[in-house]
């Protein structure tokens, strides 16, 4: 009897002795789980977009994203993006972007203090337009983030390529149904214009800067130059040799007046940032030499946004094909 109770005892602690081991295991493998999942959800996944120069890996959506592209700031911050860093010297004031003191300010084109950029940490850096010239700057200083770069090519439909840029940032951050939606109201826009459009009506395009009247070049010059292209406008006037300068090309009032525009279209690069300067409409509408020419006489002159030099984001392009397709069918 006492020799079934010392082998009962044996087993019954045997039984304990294994079920601890048992346990032990569980509770040493448990942490070693939960710490692979929190690696595993801590993974930063990337997409690849192809850009201006080739297919770039890029993290999606980035954590702590840079743009130097103003063609995006309106955009980025419709979409509730949050930036790290920008230069916010050149974002208009009707983006919030420009008061936001929790964005590194880099500056402007002329002066970029790159290294606060660089300070910044940024997991992805969205270059173009005036930044463009930097490029390689930029990929010096930081090596190792992802730059992408969608800025309009030459030679390039404009419309299609403001497209492909907002596309590609909406693969980027996980916007693509806002995106498709900035496109859509694009391509509504150009219809719009297009469609409201005689073929016939000459228009002249021009900037006013300081009280002077710069000549936009259909085809080539800022902001509406392309415009010519994308609703196949007739110009009232073609330079030869003319730029693509932001200042557009020396014209004289007389030469305007000579070409005599049924329309007028109208870029105040003033308005985006001196806030003191002559207003393009009081330049243009009090002009002397201009009162005999049909636009003005017709009331058919078309300001841009005010902050059009500082923004000329796909969402800027959709509000001035809105404004022309209104002009065109109030003629109709």
């Amino acid at each position: 009897m006492a020799t079934r109770l010392l082998t009962r005892n044996a087993l019954v602690a045997l039984v304990a002795s294994a079920g601890l081991v048992l346990a032990s295991c569980s509770d040493s493998s448990a942490p070693a789980d939960n710490a692979a999942g929190e690696s595993s959800s801590s993974e930063v996944s990337t997409i690849e977009v192809e850009d201006n120069f080739g297919v770039q890996t890029v993290p999606s959506p980035p954590q702590k994203p840079a743009s130097l592209d103003n063609r995006t700031f309106e955009v980025l911050e419709q979409w509730g993006i949050d930036l790290v860093a920008a230069p916010v010297d050149l974002i208009p004031d009707t983006i919030g972007y420009s008061t936001n003191q929790d964005i590194a300010n880099i500056g402007n084109h002329r002066e970029p203090n790159l290294e606060l950029l660089t300070a910044a940490e940024p997991d992805l850096i969205v270059n173009g337009q005036r930044f463009d010239a930097f490029q390689e700057d930029i990929k010096k200083l930081n090596p190792d983030t992802p730059i992408v770069d969608f800025e309009p090519r030459e030679g390039e439909a404009f419309d299609q390529e403001l497209i492909r840029e907002v596309e590609g940032l909406g693969k980027i951050f996980g916007k693509e149904a806002e995106a498709d939606q900035l496109v859509k109201d694009f391509n509504d826009s150009i219809e719009r214009a297009r469609n409201a459009y005689n073929g016939t009506d000459t228009v002249m395009a021009v900037n006013v800067s300081g009280g002077t009247i710069g000549y936009i070049a259909p085809n080539i010059g800022r902001v509406y130059g392309p415009v010519f292209d994308v609703l196949g406008l007739t110009p009232a006037l073609e330079v030869a040799d003319a730029s693509s300068n932001h200042e557009g090309d020396d014209i004289s009032v007389e030469a305007i007046a000579q070409s005599n525009p049924d329309w007028i279209f109208v870029l105040d690069r003033d308005a985006a940032v001196e806030e003191t300067a002559t207003p393009a409409k009081t330049v243009i509408e009090d002009s002397q030499a201009l009162q005999n020419v049909t636009a003005i006489q017709q009331g058919n002159v078309r300001y841009a946004p005010n902050d059009t030099y500082t923004n000329e984001s796909i969402i800027t392009y959709t509000e001035i094909f809105n404004e022309i397709a209104d002009a065109f069918e109030a003629q109709q």
